[in-house]
């Protein structure tokens, strides 16, 4: 009995405790909207007392179930960050325009907090906050538009939500809301006093969409679009949104008639020609943000506008028919410098529709936050294991987890991006993000050592060591394991949330395709896998897009092109074109024969992969043309746009971001090098080449087969002289070419040509050596003798045959590699050469054949191996030797004796 009457001794302050309220708090009464972070949060908040407080109109959807109520001093980063729970009460689940009544914790006091905010714990994630009063700032806010101190109101939860109009005021909330599909929501407030309309349209879409609503021709018998004011809203590439007015004169994109008037879908400045003073662009942009995958643009356009021939004329207390529209749209190029809505396909009501609005009626019909399948935003990085990924640090634009620091990592450009790894595949960090950024991979969500917020973590790579810069990078290689989580996160060890998630995934490209790399700009990554006679290729966007393409050849024109994109229905294509033209008239669909076709996207990011013959067993039609020969250099190029379809192409389907240059893809090597001119060293070894193959060695060939006949050894020392000189040159060029490309591969016909020419050449001197003598005058050569003269033609010949053939095959070599200029008129001046030379051999045969008819009193004919005047006593080789003058007044004699003797 004594220790349960203890234990309620215990238990009445501890109640008493709970149910004291300060309610004379100098804070009651305060009402603010909540700011939206992320997960789609809005609602009213309102002080109740001193320990209490309501929130209205509630809208969030769920995260982990660790999110809680959260004070700090400040709403930036430091100050969030080293917050503390205010509530007990959990919030772990999607809120659908609720209204709660929250009770602080009882060590709590509105004096002890400046910011309030909903808080995720596992990831020390902001989804949304206010600021209750004067705040100490120390960095910048997370905040895009974060909302002032609110000023103090009178009146209880239940009173009616004073207007929109209120400094405090986020842009995220209006007074009114409509459903105009399941995924698009318009909202708007009336401003009658400043002859304004806020609109804000909310719509789950990609980033490549825009977003349109506006008023229809007053004058119109029924609803239709022509003649309609609307505003076209969506973001750049760069994430940055925007707004503009569009007048509808014909249902077709943006274009200038045979009249040379402007029709279509157009901005009223391209009506007008130019808008200086902003007469006719009346629309003006207040906000905008895409989260969770929900884009959202708040904008103001006035009621009665001064431009009366683009803009309908809104009256506030009519119905009135208005439009909207949701679709893909084309970036601005250098010939149309400003968005061009595509046609919104699909069906009414879903992709597009009207009604009748009175903008001064109440109307609240959206009911919970819009909830988007994908909610990943933020750029996506797959690695491959081929290609290393760039670290790098810079400012926080559109940091995914906040609060954020002011500077986060970069992975290949690219701010805080998901990254995917594969299991069993290595992946290699160039880290140079400075010495400040030590790169590791976590298990903690926040990092920046988890010993530091007295968290534990495992660390699967990396640490404190693992610093550099862009002149001194360090070099970090992971290889995931079967036990590595599904999800981890890169972090740096001396900074908490600067990096993000890693998505760890079983097998994948890499494992798929023994090839790969970054074509130009790194917004491609190409794969490929060689077989006897076919390749199997992958391409990967690393960027959203609509479609992806790559081609064959140096540029757009004159390219073999395959064009991965996703339908309306969600089914991937992928097609075959010939492309002779810059505009759609110039891209012809072919017939190329390929299989294993795939096409998918996520997150925005196309990948296609396909196999083809690497030799089309076709003839007659232009695709027949496109041979793959893995020995020579692959010229790849890529391109990406907003819209593709498998027929009537138009200007549409153009694209919006392309390669600025081919890249030389080596498919036997798996590398790949920018496309560039001739490297000035490769130039040096041609011309030593023609030097040698061209004039040095067939010169010492004429010399010995034409010069015999003048008198002493002049034909002998011309013929060696050029032939050492010849092949010493030869050499000197093979150096100069494997030094420039770093290595001997021989995998080309030039190559092989060349090699075999070379080793000809260097039999020769050797042949010369261990010649046989030659016999005395009157006797009969040996067979050896005569076996090496055939020997040591034959072999100088082919030399000089092959290492023609290796001049034009290095010319062909030359043109597929570098596509130059000069190439076609040095292959024409070569074949003039070698013209030329055989016109010159020609004219000395027939020479020699008229010198051996006059030579009639010969004990021995003139065989075109051998020469009489030849003494093979000396060794010929010997720098020093000596050879004799045969005495042309010798005469043969000739002694008679009798028979009978």
């Amino acid at each position: 009995m004594a220790p349960f009457l203890l234990f309620l001794t215990l238990l009445i302050p501890s109640a008493v405790a709970v149910t004291t309220c300060q309610k004379d708090s100098s804070l009651a009464g305060f009402r603010s909207d909540l700011a939206m972070v992320q997960h789609q949060l809005r609602g009213v908040v309102t002080i109740l007392d001193g320990c209490s407080f309501n929130v209205s109109q509630f809208d969030m959807l769920s995260g982990s179930d660790r999110v809680v109520w959260w004070g700090a001093a400040g709403d930036s980063f430091r100050n969030l960050t080293s917050g503390f729970q205010i509530s007990a009460m959990p919030l772990m689940r999607t809120y659908r325009s609720e209204s709660v009544t929250v009770r602080l914790l009882t060590n709590i006091s509105w004096e002890s907090i400046s910011a309030l905010a909903v808080w995720d714990v596992a990831t020390a994630s902001d989804f949304g906050h206010l600021l209750l009063g004067n705040v100490s700032v120390d960095s910048p806010a997370l905040s895009p538009n974060p909302a002032p101190a609110p000023s103090p109101i009178s009146g209880n939860a239940d009173a009616p939500l004073p207007s929109r109009r209120l400094s405090h005021n986020q842009p995220t909330m209006f007074d009114n809301c409509r459903a105009l599909s399941p995924t698009y929501r318009l909202r708007w407030t009336l401003l009658p006093e400043a002859n304004s309309i806020a609109i804000g349209l909310e719509a789950v879409v990609g980033s490549q969409y825009y977003m349109a609503f506006g008023w229809a021709d007053p004058q119109a018998a029924s609803a239709t679009m022509i003649h309609a004011d609307v505003a076209v809203s969506g973001f750049t590439e760069d994430g940055v949104p925007f707004v503009e007015d569009y007048f509808i004169t014909e249902y077709s994109e943006c274009l200038l008639n045979k009249d040379g008037k402007v029709e279509g879908v157009c901005p009223d400045t391209i009506y007008e020609g130019s808008d200086p003073v902003g007469l006719v662009n009346n629309t003006k942009l207040i906000y905008g943000h895409r989260r969770d995958g929900v884009a959202f643009v708040r904008f103001d356009r006035p009621l009665i506008s001064k431009d009366e021939k683009y803009d309908v004329r809104v009256n506030k207390a009519e119905n009135m028919t208005v439009i909207w529209a949701l679709g893909l749209m084309r970036p601005p190029d250098s010939l149309r410098p400003y968005y061009l809505p595509q046609n919104h396909g699909g069906p009414k009501l879903t992709t597009y529709g009207f009604f009748t609005l009175n903008v001064s009626e109440e109307v609240n019909e959206c009911v919970g936050p819009l909830d988007a399948e994908d909610k990943e935003d933020q750029d996506l990085i797959i690695a491959d294991g081929k290609t290393s990924l760039i670290v790098t640090s810079g400012p926080a634009m559109y940091y995914p987890n906040p609060p954020n620091p002011a500077k986060v990592i970069y992975i290949n450009k690219k701010e805080a991006p998901h990254l995917r790894v594969e299991r069993g595949v290595p992946v290699t960090f160039s880290i140079q993000a400075g010495h400040d950024v030590a790169l590791y991979i976590t298990s903690d969500p926040i990092g920046g050592n988890a010993t530091s917020h007295n968290a534990s973590e495992t660390i699967y790579a990396g640490g404190a060591d693992f610093e550099g810069v862009p002149a001194s990078p360090k070099e970090l290689i992971w290889e995931p394991d079967r036990n590595t989580p599904d999800q981890v996160y890169y972090q740096s060890f001396f900074g908490q949330k600067m990096g993000w998630k890693v998505q760890v995934v079983d097998g994948g490209l890499s494992d798929m395709y023994n090839n790969s790399v970054l074509l130009d700009d790194q917004q491609v990554t190409l794969f490929w896998t060689l077989s006897d006679d076919s390749i199997s290729i992958a391409a990967r966007g690393e960027k959203k897009s609509s479609y992806l393409a790559i081609g064959f050849g140096t540029g757009m024109v004159n390219s073999y092109s395959y064009i991965g994109w996703i339908d309306d229905e969600g089914k991937g294509h992928v097609n075959t074109y010939w492309i002779d033209g810059k505009d759609a008239l110039g891209v012809h669909a072919t017939s190329e024969n390929i299989t294993y076709v795939r096409c998918r996207s996520e997150n925005g990011i196309i990948t296609f992969e396909f196999t083809r013959p690497l030799n089309p067993s076709c003839n007659g039609r232009v695709e027949c043309k496109n041979i793959i020969d893995p020995t020579t250099p692959l010229k790849v190029i890529w391109a990406m746009g907003a819209q593709w379809s498998s027929d009537h192409l138009s200007e549409k389907n153009m694209h919006s971001v392309t390669s600025s240059k081919a890249v030389r893809v080596l498919l036997l090597r798996g590398s790949a090098e920018a496309e560039q001119d001739l490297r000035p060293v490769l130039a040096v070894h041609g011309f030593m080449m023609f030097i040698a193959w061209g004039i040095l060695l067939p010169g010492g060939i004429l010399a010995a087969r034409y010069l015999k006949h003048v008198k002493g050894d002049g034909w002998y020392q011309t013929h060696v002289y050029l032939q050492y000189s010849g092949i010493a040159i030869v050499l000197l060029g093979v150096l100069f070419a494997a030094a420039e490309i770093r290595g001997f591969y021989i995998t080309s016909l030039h190559v092989k040509f060349g090699v075999t020419a070379i080793v000809l050449a260097c039999i020769q001197p050797l042949n010369a050596y261990f010649r046989p003598k030659k016999p005395a005058n009157g006797e009969i050569s040996s067979s050896k003798r005569i076996m090496w003269e055939y020997f040591h033609a034959i072999v100088g010949r082919s030399a000089i045959v092959a290492g023609t053939i290796a001049l034009f095959t290095g010319m062909k070599h030359l043109g597929n590699r570098y596509d130059s200029e000069n190439v076609e008129s040095l292959t024409w001046a070569l074949i003039i050469w070698v013209l030329v030379a055989t016109l010159l051999v020609m004219y000395l045969e027939y020479l020699k054949v008229l010198r051996e008819r006059k030579d009639r009193s010969s004990v021995r004919g003139n065989w075109v191996l051998g020469n009489e005047e030849e003494d093979d006593s000396i060794d010929l080789l010997h720098p020093n030797r000596t050879i004799a003058e045969p005495n042309s007044n010798a005469r043969l004699e000739v002694q008679l004796e009798p028979l009978n003797r």
